[in-house]
């Protein structure tokens, strides 16, 4: 991906090198219940957060920051980050204002570890996610290593579908439609709601396919490859192939995310017709 032409956002907190202070939360269990049921609407297997977290949740203390050495390589993924943020604003800015409304930039929090969100207890093992309680994305950059070595999807276009995929989850909460699946996955039952967040999670993947058709109008951002890079994510984090990984077979009641072709199709989708209201997966199939 093309930087050179690209700004740099000033919405970034860096967060790395903060710890957490303490280890239970008021509620116990009820606490487990509840960052389960926020892991869900967040798109991450609540099975995932629960096996993490055990009876060591932490409560929302005050952080505090200790010193972390210095990594060049870390500073240039951060900076590459600042890019790509700014480039989801300008799409994403530019569409609202075509469509009468305005765009609310979101923060990207970068941290190590572990942090506290408006949506509760995050750390490294859940993966990057989006809070719409206080409309920010959460990023452990440790997630590329694990992108790029366990699901096979290197490249710096691949990073950068991630946080073009997290945008598109803040892009649903301004468009109201996290509220109304919220509204119906409370009506609904474990199957139901699965299939409500696996259609959420495409249409995340379609809007990032977006941001990568207008970025490349906008400023051709795009170097031979990209989209590949980013296909490559979108199938490395597929429900199928994480399931086989870490079951052996594949369940698809339990699909939260869509299987890889489902990501990779939607994401196609988008990135072809640079038009969101072609990211309709409620409607669709």
């Amino acid at each position: 991906m093309r930087q050179d032409n690209g700004r740099e956002s000033d919405n970034i907190e860096d967060r790395r090198g903060m710890s957490v202070g303490g280890k239970t939360l008021a509620g116990g269990g009820l606490g487990m219940v509840a960052l389960a049921v926020i892991a869900l609407f967040m798109g991450v297997d609540p099975s995932i957060v629960l096996s993490t977290l055990g009876s060591n949740i932490l409560a929302p203390q005050q952080q505090t920051r200790k010193a972390a050495p210095s990594n060049p390589q870390d500073e240039q993924t951060k900076k590459f980050m600042s890019v790509v943020l700014g480039s989801t604003e300008d799409t994403w800015g530019d569409i609202f204002q075509k469509s009468g409304s305005r765009y609310e930039r979101p923060k990207l929090v970068l941290y190590s570890g572990q942090i506290e969100s408006a949506c509760g207890f995050g750390e490294a093992a859940m993966g990057p996610f989006y809070c719409p309680g206080d409309r920010k994305l959460y990023l452990d950059m440790s997630f590329f290593n694990e992108l790029a070595n366990q699901h096979n999807a290197p490249g710096d276009f691949a990073q950068a579908y991630v946080v073009a995929h997290e945008i598109g989850h803040h892009v649903q909460n301004l468009l109201g439609t996290a509220d109304r699946v919220q509204q119906a996955m409370q009506r609904g039952n474990e199957t139901s709601n699965n299939q409500l967040q696996v259609r959420m999670e495409l249409q995340a993947d379609c809007y990032a396919g977006v941001w990568a058709n207008h970025a490349n109008q906008m400023r051709q951002i795009l170097e031979p490859g990209d989209l590949e890079e980013a296909l490559a994510a979108a199938s490395g984090v597929g429900d199928d192939r994480l399931q086989r990984q870490t079951r052996g077979y594949v369940v698809l009641e339990s699909f939260t995310h869509g299987s890889s072709a489902q990501r990779m199709q939607w994401f196609g989708i988008g990135a072809k017709t640079g038009d969101p209201k072609k990211c309709d997966t409620f409607s669709a199939r």
